[in-house]
């Protein structure tokens, strides 16, 4: 029997229209929430991204700031931008799109970001929290995975999850969302010798690696999870995740597609994220 589909676009709108609910109570009060977002440089994916989230602010009624840059933009003149957005009372998140050009170091400029707009979740001390338990921003991707896992009714308690990927922005933080949930974790990287060893004993997997059919059907315990966070080109150019889809489906219980599975929850905990941080001031 194929996997039942986890459709991150139909959750995204409902997650999205309860945000519009959440932000319209504020406006009434007097306050419409704010999220700031600045780019530096010409990277094409980068221009995409932007613009989805700058779209998506609207369409939720969120009042948004787009700072665009050269990429000659000092590191020194990129932090003086983000201490203004820091000390404005309508901003109640802050996003820098990555990456940023070689001469600005990133880990400075997400450090610079007042801790209570830090909507990305990705500080230090936003990793100090998630990984203590304490309340914070969750970084957006993960977030929207642990969503997706949770429209299913899947109860984690007691399951067997593999993380295939270490990244801080996925890798780590999926890890620690797992184990909050009360799930036994496994994390797998590059240098882990027996892939498929793990992932077949796995009840959930997360794929986060960026390269494509890096988890095939084989590999898959009958009727586990299967969040595909990938966003790879297969030889026809077309969209395609970590996960050989099409074989995986076949043996998943439920499984995300890509496009249409992790990919629209990320905005989507931005704005969550942001909805928050201005219900919290």
């Amino acid at each position: 029997m194929p996997a039942q589909l986890i459709s991150g676009t139909q959750l995204s709108q409902s997650l999205r229209a309860d945000v519009a609910k959440r932000a319209a109570a504020l406006a009434a009060r007097g306050k419409q929430p704010g999220l700031a977002v600045i780019l530096v440089g010409d990277d094409p994916a980068s221009h995409v991204y932007v613009r989805n989230k700058v779209k998506a602010c609207a369409d939720v009624g969120f009042h948004s700031v787009f700072e665009k840059y050269e990429s000659t933009l000092s590191e020194a003149e990129l932090l003086k931008k983000i201490d203004a957005l820091n000390r404005d009372p309508l901003i109640h998140g802050i996003l820098v799109q990555m990456p940023l050009p070689k001469h600005i170091d990133p880990h400075k400029v997400i450090e610079s970001i007042a801790t209570n707009k830090d909507v990305d979740g990705y500080s230090v001390l936003s990793a100090g929290e998630l990984l203590t338990g304490l309340p914070g921003f969750r970084p957006c991707t993960p977030y929207g995975c642990m969503k997706l896992i949770e429209s299913t009714g899947y109860d984690l308690r007691g399951k067997h999850a593999v993380v295939v990927g270490r990244s801080n922005t996925v890798g780590k933080p999926m890890a620690l969302l797992l184990l909050q949930a009360n799930a036994t974790v496994t994390i797998c990287h590059s240098g882990t010798p027996d892939l498929a060893y793990h992932t077949r004993q796995a009840d959930v997997i997360v794929a986060a690696v960026g390269r494509r059919n890096t988890v095939t059907a084989d590999m898959i315990k009958p009727g586990a999870v299967v969040i595909d966070v990938g966003m790879n080109r297969d030889d026809n150019g077309k969209l395609c995740g970590d996960v050989d889809f099409a074989n995986a489906k076949e043996v998943a219980g439920y499984i995300t597609p890509v496009p249409g599975g992790v990919g629209p929850m990320t905005i989507t905990m931005l704005l969550v994220n942001t909805i928050e941080a201005a219900e919290r001031t």
